[in-house]
């Protein structure tokens, strides 16, 4: 198996392959040859690479955990260099134009759309935890030409790692999620930006707020290019 991407998601995700030794080995890519190092030397992968046609050689399952966009850039620059047979998938939390992308996949490779939900604040590989999947929903979006087999598949390994899987279609996806993840960080984002005015006026504000704007404001501490990828 090969995970492209090790932040959060990614990270977190290899950890559990390994620690329940789910698949035979566990290879994980990422851009950056800091990221490969702490992915090898914490023994979450059997082997890291920041090369990603050595990551996915001969992969039966291939797991896109990046950006929307890079995920939309990866599948149109591995299509040809698949495994026949492959199962891809993704964590993307947006399934529109990633599954729209996965329709050009070749004909030989099995494509379903993913998407956890689950995650935290922090991003990279240092925020990584097992358990990160456990009792979490886990979105399917299978395409029209994904078979059972592939569909069935998804739906183990999501099991394997703790979650529940729920197979929705993709503009489905993106509309619900929309109204309790992407809308929820942008109410947050303003508030906090409001306070921050008001702070800058008088910082005594900072020294009033307590619970009620730690929680309400908490979400807009994520990862703010990933959102607005």
């Amino acid at each position: 198996m090969a995970v492209v991407g090790l932040g959060l998601m990614g990270a977190s995700l290899c950890m559990d392959l390994k620690e329940g030794n789910l698949c035979r080995e566990v290879r994980g890519v990422a851009r950056r040859t800091r990221t490969v190092l702490d992915a090898f030397f914490a023994h979450a992968v059997d082997l890291a690479t920041n090369d990603l046609q050595t990551g996915i050689l001969g992969a039966d399952i291939v797991i896109l955990a990046t950006p929307v966009r890079t995920i939309i850039a990866t599948l149109e620059e591995i299509g040809p260099r698949l495994w026949p047979g492959a199962l891809v998938m993704d964590m993307g939390s947006t399934k529109g134009d990633i599954c729209a992308a996965m329709e050009h996949l070749p004909a030989s490779i099995q494509p379903v759309g993913g998407h956890p939900m689950c995650g935290k604040e922090t991003a990279g590989f240092e925020a990584a935890e097992c358990g990160l999947y456990r009792n979490a929903t886990w979105v399917l979006a299978p395409l029209p030409r994904t078979s059972p087999d592939a569909l069935a598949l998804a739906t183990e390994f999501a099991l394997a790692v703790g979650a529940r899987p729920l197979v929705l279609e993709a503009q489905r996806h993106d509309r619900l999620v929309a109204s309790i993840s992407h809308l929820p960080f942008l109410v947050a984002s303003a508030l906090t930006a409001a306070v921050a005015e008001v702070g800058a006026d008088d910082p005594t504000v900072w020294d009033v707020a307590a619970g009620g704007f730690r929680d309400t404001s908490r979400v807009a501490a994520s990862d703010t290019q990933m959102f607005l990828d």
